[in-house]
């Protein structure tokens, strides 16, 4: 069995999977629960100046049958007194000292501010800080959340005054909603930031009642935008994970957040550069235990690849991440189906023939027997027909050799510039 202990910037947890800060880390209750269960680390639900929450707070979008495939959520941090909360952290902590406490803190963008509510929770004995710089929603209109993390020169200066008193390290939650993260993401490590987490959840609508024309979820019969999360945000929180791996700029460890719903997805994050994983809407929907199948399914791919150290999975996936003009325009894949695994249901060819390149025919073999084929002349490879196919094995994209060496975008400006003798580096996409 692997090592799956985790050191993320000095917090030490027995295992990478972390409950995000959110509703499931509300109370000492919830979190011994869960260190129970067997979840490694918890970031307490964000503590900051007293606050009121809505009801109702919270709405699901569900898709072609999957309940939950999105959450919505217009909740704002706990609205249970500090000294309750640190109370609980305490007693929580005595209680499972092997297992990493984290803080989630969120105050006013002021020095005062945060050098009292950082002596105040790292006293009750936490492992680290997490600073909220992503909640979209509620505290973003006083002035906090998203509204400073969309300010870089805030987010700095907030996490430098942090760091002037703190004596845990200290991480710094990004925001999604900001064109790129990479660059609050550096200045967050001006400030003195010891890692990263993100994604915080993305500004979203959950939908209008079509019968009564409310907003889902409503309040008295009026709606606000909320943090969008589950399933449906882990592509763009990969994305944004691995922006910010593999920026020299920024080169601090990560918790990966976003969409994490099963132990596949924790090994994915970790590939792209997540040193641990946190988890919030797949514990509300499904409960504590999954962090079990979580756990005996990483130990058993560990063991499957031989590695004796969940570590070793840490950002093996990064330097395979480009920028689309270091692609290789010469590398060529086409689709070919397999007649044996085919159902003849022609998803492909009508997917191929009405929105993308017609290159799908529908034939008769000799027996008779109607046939789907893809003329490889004609295919360009775009992986619409084997993406659509709800059949495994009926459609494979098979690499071919046609004898062309490699070459980029970025390759080929800069033959062209040479040619010209007009190259300058200012020209090349990238």
């Amino acid at each position: 069995m692997a090592d799956l202990s985790i050191d993320l910037a000095g917090i030490r947890s027995p295992n990478p999977f972390w409950l995000a800060s959110a509703p499931p880390t509300n109370t000492g209750y919830q979190v011994q629960r869960a260190f129970e269960a067997g979840w490694g680390g918890a970031v307490w639900k964000t503590l900051g100046d007293p606050i009121i929450n809505t009801s109702a707070r919270f709405a699901a979008v569900n898709f072609n049958g999957q309940r939950v495939a999105g959450f919505n959520n217009i909740e704002l941090i706990s609205d249970r007194p500090l000294d309750v909360n640190l109370k609980e952290i305490y007693e929580t902590k005595k209680r499972f000292p092997n297992h990493a406490v984290i803080a989630s803190l969120m105050v006013e963008p002021t020095q005062y501010k945060w050098h009292e509510i950082v002596k105040r929770v790292e006293d009750v004995g936490v492992d680290g800080l997490e600073l909220n710089f992503g909640c979209p929603h509620g505290m973003a209109e006083r002035g906090m959340g998203a509204a400073s993390g969309q300010q870089p020169d805030l987010v700095q200066a907030q996490t430098t005054w942090a760091k002037e008193v703190a004596t845990t390290p200290v991480i710094v939650k990004l925001t999604p909603n900001i064109t790129d993260i990479t660059v609050v993401a550096r200045h967050a490590v001006k400030g003195g930031a010891d890692a990263i987490s993100l994604i915080n959840t993305i500004n979203s609508l959950a939908g209008v009642d079509i019968h009564s024309w409310n907003t889902i979820p409503h309040v008295g019969g009026k709606g606000a935008h909320g943090g969008y999360c589950g399933p449906a945000v882990k592509p763009i929180a990969l994305n944004m994970l691995a922006e910010c791996a593999r920026d020299i700029n920024v080169g601090v460890p990560i918790s990966g957040i976003g969409g994490i719903s099963t132990w596949q997805d924790v090994v994915e994050f970790m590939l792209m550069g997540a040193t641990g994983i946190q988890v919030c809407t797949a514990a509300m929907h499904h409960g504590f235990r999954i962090v079990e199948e979580m756990i005996d399914g990483l130990n058993n791919y560990l063991d499957d690849k031989g590695l004796t150290s969940v570590h070793e999975l840490i950002g093996q996936s990064v330097s395979r991440y480009s920028n689309w003009g270091d692609l290789d325009l010469n590398y060529q894949v086409v689709a070919r189906i397999n007649e044996d695994n085919c159902i003849n249901c022609n998803k492909c060819h009508i997917a191929c023939e009405d929105t993308s390149h017609q290159c799908i025919d529908m034939l008769t073999n000799a027996e008779g027997k109607s046939i789907l084929q893809v003329r490889e002349e004609d295919c360009v490879g775009c992986n619409l027909c084997s993406i659509v196919c709800p059949v495994d094995g009926a459609i494979d994209m098979i690499e071919i050799e046609n004898g062309m060496a490699p070459m980029s975008w970025n390759d080929r400006q800069k033959m062209i510039g040479s040619l010209n003798n007009s190259y300058t580096g200012a020209e090349v996409i990238g």
